[in-house]
């Protein structure tokens, strides 16, 4: 399943749930540099949905604030329980 994602890096801690314009919100602590708020916003909704992080990989986006993602075994009423939060 593909999810459209919106990162806030620099959180004080890391949460996965809310939206934004569409978009599945991911609070990280990390920082956007080199890859590591991504890497952890990879990693916090693969757990939000239950999975290892293996099972989510970046489609597009990888400079961007907003990006894809694809999420094998989410469900989608999953993803809108995390919306809704």
């Amino acid at each position: 399943m593909r999810v459209t994602i919106r990162v806030r890096p620099g959180a004080s801690r890391a949460t996965v749930g809310g939206s934004y314009d569409g978009a599945l919100v991911v609070r990280v602590t990390a920082r956007a540099v080199d890859g590591q708020a991504t890497e952890a916003a990879l990693r916090a909704v693969a757990e939000a949905f239950g999975l290892r992080r293996r099972h989510a990989s970046l489609v597009s986006g990888a400079s961007s604030r907003t990006k894809i993602i694809e999420v094998d075994g989410a469900t989608p009423s999953a993803l809108d329980a995390l919306l809704a939060r």
